[in-house]
C-alpha cells in the first residue's frame, strides 16, 4: 500500500504542453486567444452503461442448469465450482464478456460451445483421475455439455434482447469524425435505425479531410472545427461515443482521453463476426492501449486480494479508529472527491489525519506535510500508510483498483493536465491504491512529471503478472514505511 503525494514538487522539471500529445492536429488548431491545451472534462451526468455482469451471470447460469443433470452420486457443487471457473476464465480472456459488443448470440454459439467443451472435459479429466470411482460417464458427459450450450444461448440471447431494446430506448450521443459529406451521410443513415443506440449530435473534420467547416446556411449537423468546439460539445452533449469513418491516431486518442467509446466503420480490416456492422457499415471498436481483455482477470484479482484483506485487517481498522477518535475526537473517516478512470468521480475514504478548516482547504491545498495542527496518531497514521486501509472498501465497491495510478483531486487534476502533457492519459486505467510510480519511490516531494511517465508506461505495458509483482514490491516497502 502507497502513501498519498502530499508536497509541491520541488523540481518538476520541464513541463510540456498539451500539443506535444496530440501533434498533428492542425485542422483542430483553436481560434486565436483560445487554449490548445487537454484537460478532463468537467463532471457530467454518465449515462447508463452496460457491464459484463449479466453475460457472466448467464454463463454460470448454463453451468448450473448443466451441473444439475449430471447424476448421482457425484458431488454437483463441486463439479459446478471446477466448470464454472474454468468457462469464466475462459470466455473472459476470448472477450466474450465485453458490454459494448455488438456480436449477436448466434455469433457467439462457436466460440462458447468450444469454451463449454474445454471446460467440460477438463472436469471430467480432473475428476478420473482424482476419483476414479466418480468418473462422468459419456452419456451424462454429452447431455451436460448440450443442456449448458442450449441455456447459454437462451439466456445470452435474452441479454443481448434486453440491450437492444434499452439501446433504442435510449440511444447514446456520438461524435461522427470524417469528411463532412460522408459523415453526414452516415449520420442520416444511423439516424433512421435507431435500434443501435446511436445518436450523432455533431461531425468532426479530420485531419485527413481537412476538416471542411459548414457552408454559411447549410442545414443539418453542426460541423466541429477546433478543440475548444469539441471540447463544448462533448460535455454539453454527454457524448458517450466517436464513430471514425476515417481513422485519426491523435483524435482516436483524444476522444478516448474523455472516455469515449471509439469506433471504426468501413475501410478494410473489418475482420470481425458479420452482425458487427452499422447498417452494413463494418464496424470494430478501437480498444485504448490499456484495456486489454484480462482487465476482468484484473478485477478478479482485486476481489480475490481487497476482500479477505479487509477482513483480516477488521481489528486494524478498529484500533486505528480508536485512536483517531481519541486523539482527534469524532469524524473517525475523512471522505474526499478524487478523479477514477476516465475522469469519473468517486468519494475516497481515509482514516482523518487532520481536520481542515473548510472544504475549499480540503480540496485545493496541496500540502499539509509537517501542518502542526496534525497530531501524533496522525503523523504515525500517515508515516505507516494505515490511514489508506479503508480505500479496501474502496476498491470493493469498484471505484478503484489495487494497482493503477494514484487518484487526483479533481481541482489539481484540471491543473495537472494543462501542465503535464500525459496527465490527463493516465485516467485510462482504474486509479489504485499503489502503482509502479510508487514502488519506484515516486510519492510526496517528487516530480508530477516523472509520475505520470510511470503511470503511463505501466498502462501501455500492463498484465496481471505485473500488478502480483507491483504488490509483492508495495508489500515488501511496507517494512520500512517512507511517509507522505
Amino acid at each position: 500500500m502507497t502513501t498519498e503525494s502530499t508536497s509541491v514538487p520541488s523540481s518538476p522539471g520541464p513541463w510540456p504542453s498539451t500539443r506535444q500529445a496530440v501533434h498533428g492536429l492542425a485542422s483542430l488548431a483553436p481560434p486565436r486567444g483560445t487554449s490548445d491545451r487537454l484537460a478532463l472534462p468537467p463532471r457530467r451526468p454518465a449515462p447508463v452503461r452496460s457491464t459484463a455482469a449479466p453475460l457472466i451471470a448467464a454463463d454460470a447460469l448454463a453451468v448450473l442448469c448443466a451441473a444439475w443433470l449430471v447424476p448421482a452420486p457425484y458431488p454437483a457443487v463441486r463439479l459446478l465450482l471446477l466448470v464454472a471457473g474454468c468457462v469464466l476464465a475462459l470466455n473472459s480472456y476470448a472477450g466474450l464478456h465485453r458490454p459494448g459488443s455488438l456480436t449477436a448470440v448466434l455469433d457467439e454459439v462457436p466460440a462458447l460451445a468450444a469454451r463449454a467443451g474445454v471446460a467440460w472435459c477438463v472436469a471430467a479429466a480432473v475428476v478420473a483421475a482424482f476419483t476414479p470411482s466418480l468418473a462422468l460417464g459419456p452419456g451424462a458427459l454429452c447431455t451436460a455439455y448440450a443442456a449448458h450450450v442450449a441455456t447459454v444461448c437462451v439466456a445470452r440471447g435474452a441479454v443481448r434482447a434486453h440491450r437492444r431494446r434499452t439501446a433504442r430506448a435510449q440511444p447514446r450521443s456520438a461524435l461522427v469524425v470524417g469528411g463532412p459529406g460522408a459523415a453526414r451521410r452516415f449520420a442520416a443513415t444511423i439516424g433512421q435505425h435507431p435500434e443501435y443506440g446511436i445518436r450523432p449530435v455533431g461531425i468532426v473534420g479530420s485531419r485527413q479531410d481537412g476538416g471542411t467547416p459548414q457552408p454559411p446556411g447549410e442545414a443539418g449537423l453542426p460541423v466541429l472545427t477546433s478543440m475548444e468546439e469539441i471540447h463544448r460539445a462533448v460535455i454539453q452533449n454527454t457524448v458517450r461515443d466517436a464513430v471514425f469513418l476515417t481513422e485519426d491516431a491523435a483524435l482516436v486518442k483524444l476522444f478516448q482521453h474523455y472516455g469515449c467509446t471509439t469506433w471504426r466503420v468501413g475501410g478494410e480490416g473489418q475482420d470481425g463476426p458479420m452482425s458487427d456492422h452499422l447498417w452494413g457499415y463494418g464496424c470494430r471498436r478501437l480498444v485504448p492501449p490499456g484495456e486489454r481483455r484480462g482487465l476482468t482477470a484484473k478485477r478478479a484479482l482485486d476481489l480475490a486480494v481487497a476482500g479477505p484483506a479487509l477482513a483480516l485487517a477488521l481489528p486494524v481498522l478498529l484500533l486505528c479508529g480508536l485512536a483517531v477518535r481519541l486523539a482527534d475526537g469524532p469524524g473517525v473517516l475523512f471522505r474526499q472527491e478524487r478523479v477514477g478512470q476516465n475522469g469519473r468521480l468517486f468519494t475516497l475514504l481515509k482514516f482523518r489525519t487532520l481536520r481542515p478548516t473548510d472544504e475549499a482547504e480540503s480540496a485545493t491545498r496541496w500540502s499539509v506535510a509537517n501542518d502542526r495542527r496534525m497530531s501524533a496518531v496522525g503523523n504515525f497514521l500517515r508515516r505507516t500508510s494505515l490511514d489508506e486501509l479503508p480505500q479496501l472498501w474502496n476498491v470493493l465497491r469498484g471505484d478503484m483498483s489495487l494497482v493503477g495510478p494514484r487518484p487526483e483531486r479533481p481541482y489539481f487534476v484540471a491543473q495537472f493536465s494543462r501542465i503535464h502533457a500525459g496527465y490527463a492519459a493516465r485516467h485510462r486505467m482504474p486509479v489504485g491504491l499503489t502503482g509502479l510510480a510508487q514502488v519506484h519511490g515516486l510519492r510526496g516531494d517528487t516530480s508530477i512529471e516523472d509520475r505520470c511517465r510511470f503511470d503511463n508506461h505501466y498502462i501501455d505495458h500492463w498484465s496481471l503478472w505485473q500488478d502480483v509483482r507491483i504488490l509483492l514490491r508495495t508489500a515488501a516497502g511496507l517494512v520500512r514505511p517512507a511517509g507522505s
